[in-house]
């Protein structure tokens, strides 16, 4: 039985709640401010131990935010529609510092958590129909929702959330091949910016007197474990990868890395507060990107994907590829935020090395 262990302190508070096979908790202090400062030598000092909940842990980005908090030695609380799910993804032998909460255990872990990050969401890159389109809006809608009641509710409690850091996408802005976005941006008037409204909506019903919230919007994620380069690189490697569509589209992405960093950065320094737009500092257009991938992988960016050929497979979703924008990370840049990879070729050579 996986137990959220405590933060190191002297006589943690104690939460009760009813034990299942995959969860148990235990109340840990409340994270206070826990900013990566400078002490009198100019070296980082370290973050304090925390105990952070995640929706969506088992996914691209999730699985990768749980591998650093552990790594620095935080807790993680995976919350879960799907306990043996997640614990094929986080087996107790490999991962000691994870904790497994079913649905009717959510509560007691967010109220017993520093923060709580949402990353839950149907996956939008699939035909679109009906059916599909109320899943992909009312999965994040749901969620978000269940979470922040859950973390209003702990208000009142000795031990409580004091962060709360809620995925968005950058779909909110609509699409442009002319146009560029920043956090000051308007929201666009298509399906996902609609998805977008009111995702971030239920976010922002968090006591933010209590709560610092963050809304990061997500750009296209690149890694070689999922999003859109994993589909993208099995094409080049058979010699068919190319454009898709026109390939003026602009494609707004951000390493893995980054992202998690951002994520990171987002809880544990107070300075990092509303909408941030999560993505790399260069985007690029679509047939740039297919052309530096075909260079790092070797293989030629010479076959376009033809945009009736995306309509006749993915439908109304096609959307997502075949019309882009170009969304630019001021409020990170300003903040001071360090990319990894800031350039598209950087970003790619290091997915390729582990290929």
């Amino acid at each position: 039985m996986m137990m959220m262990n405590q933060m190191g302190v002297p006589a943690p508070l104690k939460l009760e709640l009813p034990l299942t096979r995959y969860s148990t908790a235990a109340a840990t202090p409340r994270f206070m401010r826990m900013r990566c400062a400078l002490n009198s030598d100019d070296s980082p000092m370290p973050v304090p131990p925390m105990t952070v909940s995640i929706t969506g842990a088992t996914g691209f980005i999730g699985r990768r935010l749980v591998q650093k908090l552990l790594s620095d030695d935080h807790k993680v609380c995976v919350l879960t529609r799907s306990a043996s799910k997640a614990a094929s993804v986080f087996p107790a032998s490999t991962y000691p510092g994870v904790t497994i909460a079913q649905e009717g255990d959510w509560e007691a872990c967010v109220k017993a958590s520093s923060a709580v990050v949402n990353l839950a969401g149907m996956p939008i890159s699939t035909r679109w129909s009906p059916e599909i389109k109320r899943e992909i809006k009312q999965s994040r809608i749901n969620v978000t929702s269940k979470v922040v009641k859950y973390i209003n509710n702990a208000q009142k409690a000795d031990v409580r959330p004091s962060v709360f850091v809620s995925a968005t996408a950058i779909g909110y802005y609509g699409t442009s091949e002319i146009h560029s976005f920043d956090e000051s941006s308007p929201s666009g008037n298509d399906y996902l910016a609609e998805v977008c409204r009111e995702w971030e909506a239920r976010a922002r019903e968090v006591n933010q007197e209590d709560v610092r919230l963050v809304l990061l919007r997500i750009g296209v994620v690149l890694g070689k474990d999922g999003g859109a380069l994993a589909k993208m690189i099995p094409l080049f490697m058979m010699f068919a990868g190319g454009p898709l569509g026109t390939g003026r589209q602009w494609f707004s992405w951000i390493h893995l890395d980054d992202i998690v960093n951002l994520i990171y950065e987002s809880i544990a320094n107070p300075a990092y507060k509303g909408v941030i737009n999560g993505t790399a500092p260069n985007p690029v257009r679509l047939s740039e990107l297919c052309e530096r991938l075909g260079q790092v992988v070797g293989r030629p960016s010479w076959l376009p994907v033809p945009e009736f050929a995306l309509k006749a497979v993915l439908g109304e979703g096609a959307s997502v590829v075949l019309e882009g924008q170009k969304v630019l990370p001021k409020k990170a840049k300003e903040l001071g935020f360090s990319y990894t990879y800031p350039y598209v070729d950087g970003a790619l050579k290091a997915i390729a090395r582990d290929l």
